[in-house]
């Protein structure tokens, strides 16, 4: 399929180019130390992912400790209460440790372990690349050091308890508005100084090259699983995809699938409080381009040009940048990048937890309110949702701020 003169058959052999650009976004904008590190993790990359014993390796640790394939789950009484848009689920919440990040982590640490590593270091805001790395890091017996703003230890207490329990270090973060922004630029600075012995795991397809392409690969197990399944249970492609979008991690792995097909796909950005700045973490939609963390992308940026800061109820989405890949398709306009509130997001976390008894990662429950909300405006069809985590770590504070609805 061709959508404006870009050639989906073939766009996975050209995206990104050799220096690791989507079109404009992209590259590696870092010190000559960090880029050979760089150069020397793409290089292994690149041999590793070719080898027949690491493919194998990988598919076996999917099959045997992740517990992939992870169903599709149909939403029968939340389409039935909707109307006649029958909504499904890609349920990553499955997958162990409860989330999609063990999918990229698991390849990120077997990579570690082929250079030669002995330690593996990662930012986190909602934990769950946090915990997905340490449990990698257990199973191939590896140093973790996880870096966590103050702000989201204090909401992910769940989370910060499976991490130690695991064996990682969690490293806290207080400075600036000590999220993960704040995570992601410790973290950077210790990989600078240990990256001879120590390999960053960067927890979503953001970062410089080769990171976005490199975890989207990983993640794409995602897609081509769901694209297969669904095939499988209805005989056709669902009409819509649906994904949430932070870094983008999950959205690219379930984009994957269905880039070459006739489907509508929707990245869905979290609005927060709100449209105004430092009130929301929706960078696709209401930033400009702009460089950091050693790739160029669109962020949101305050006065002075410096990213801006940012809000969400979901730890998981408060970046101020997302993916170059997502920058790209946006700037395509093969995805269509949209927004749900923090009150519309609370409200699906809820409802699909009382009508299907799913509990979703308020990450996740941001794209299952804008499902429900698709579903409303459509008259047939039906709508794929990635539920790209389980809510356990969020119950704590959801009922604490929210209470029970």
């Amino acid at each position: 399929m061709k959508f404006n003169n870009i050639d989906f058959d073939t766009y996975f052999k050209h995206y990104p180019d050799e220096n690791g650009y989507f079109g404009k976004y992209g590259g590696a904008y870092i010190s000559p130390e960090l880029k050979v590190a760089m150069d020397e993790i793409t290089e292994a990359y690149f041999t590793i992912c070719k080898s027949s014993k690491f493919i194998g390796e990988l598919r076996k640790i999917r099959k045997e400790f992740q517990g992939r394939p992870t169903p599709i789950s149909y939403l029968e009484r939340l389409s039935t209460s909707l109307g006649n848009v029958q909504l499904y689920v890609k349920r990553e919440d499955l997958n162990h440790t409860g989330a999609h990040k063990l999918n990229h982590c698991m390849g990120e640490a077997l990579l570690a372990k082929y250079m030669g590593k002995k330690k593996v270091i990662a930012e986190t805001g909602a934990g769950q690349h946090g915990v997905a790395l340490a449990t990698a890091a257990a199973y191939f017996g590896l140093e973790c050091d996880i870096y966590m703003g103050s702000v989201d230890i204090k909401k992910q207490a769940p989370n910060v308890a499976r991490m130690k329990i695991l064996g990682a270090n969690v490293i806290e973060v207080t400075h600036g508005l000590a999220t993960l922004k704040e995570a992601v630029d410790a973290a950077f600075e210790a990989y600078a100084k240990e990256y001879k012995t120590a390999i960053y795991c960067i927890g979503s397809v953001l970062g410089p090259h080769p990171f976005p392409m490199m975890v989207r690969d990983f993640q794409s197990v995602v897609g081509i699983e769901a694209r297969e399944q669904f095939l499988g249970m209805t005989g056709e492609l669902p009409d819509a995809v649906v994904a949430c979008v932070g870094g983008g991690s999950n959205a690219m792995g379930m984009f994957s699938g269905f880039l070459n097909d006739a489907v509508d796909i929707y990245g869905v950005e979290p609005l927060g409080r709100g449209s105004a700045l430092g009130d929301h973490a929706a960078s696709l939609t209401y930033g400009e381009e702009g460089i950091m963390h050693g790739f160029n992308s669109i962020m949101l940026k305050d006065e002075n040009g410096e990213p801006a800061p940012v809000y969400s109820v979901a730890s998981g989405l408060d970046y101020p940048s997302s993916g170059p890949e997502h920058a790209f398709l946006h700037d395509l306009g093969r995805v269509k990048y949209d927004v749900i509130s923090d009150e519309e997001t609370v409200d699906a976390f809820f409802t699909l937890s009382r009508l299907e008894g799913i509990i979703p990662a308020i990450e996740s429950a941001h794209a299952v309110a804008y499902g429900i909300k698709l579903a409303k405006t459509l008259k047939k069809g039906s709508v794929l949702i990635c539920l790209s985590g389980r809510g356990d770590k969020d119950m704590d504070f959801i009922i604490d701020k929210y209470g029970i609805r």
